[in-house]
Parts: C-alpha cells; structure tokens; sequence
C-alpha cells in the first residue's frame, strides 16, 4: 500500500478534466492507492460515483474539473470528490433500481456519506468503516 495514504493524512489523489473518461482514471488511481487494502474496492466504487455525478450533474460538466481525495486511518477510509457545484437536484428515482447514492449509502450506512458545499463547489464525500488493523 502506498506509504503516504497509509499516514493517515487526508491527500489529494489527482484533478482530472470533467468527462467521462476520466472517470475510470480517477478510480484505478484510488484503487492503487489502496492496493492490498480490504476496502479497496468499495473504495473505488463510491470514488466512481461520485466522479460520474461530478461529470453529469455538477457545473464541472461544463469543461471544469473534479478532485479525488483520501484518507486512510486505522479504522476507516474517507474517500472525497471535489467538483465545480451548480444547481443541486436530489430528486428520488421511481424505475425501482438504486442508483448511485443508495450504493453509496449500501456500502457507508446511512450516516457513513454525505455532499457538503454549495452552488459554487461541493464535495461529496464516504466513510467506510474498516476492521481494526486492516489498513
């Protein structure tokens, strides 16, 4: 595991151009980044929704950017993506399926994610509780 995520401080793991593509980046570079940890995946799962939400539905869309952050303790991951903000929609979904926040809220716990910010910049943002000594 890269020896700076496992310090413990909150980093950034890249910028990257708002578009599709770049999606994929952004989660193979968090899933390095937490190569051997036994949250890796749903690590990378949730840094890619949120990703894809920045892309589709923030003002980052628009040729901006998204962030991806990390931090790693003893007893979670925080996983954060950073985007341009805009106008916020939450609106529920009638076609039956979950989609990208009730994965989210799946892995997290309904306590465990959240979006922080405003119109002009937001980060939504996941904990993922992790067994005592795993990191």
């Amino acid at each position: 595991m890269d020896s700076a995520a496992h310090a413990g401080t909150r980093r950034p793991i890249g910028t990257y151009a708002a578009e599709p593509a770049h999606v994929g980046h952004a989660r193979r570079a968090l899933a390095q980044a937490l190569d051997g940890h036994p949250s890796a995946d749903d690590a990378a799962l949730i840094a890619s929704e949120f990703a894809t939400n920045a892309v589709l539905h923030s003002a980052s869309g628009h040729g901006g950017k998204f962030t991806v952050c990390l931090e790693i303790q003893e007893s979670y991951i925080w996983i954060g993506v950073g985007d341009g903000g805009g106008p916020w929609r939450c609106t529920p979904h009638d076609d039956g399926r979950p989609h990208g926040f009730d994965v989210v809220e799946a892995i997290t716990g309904p306590d465990g994610w959240g979006v922080d910010g405003d119109p002009a910049g937001r980060v939504a943002w996941a904990r993922i509780v992790t067994p005592a000594g795993s990191s």
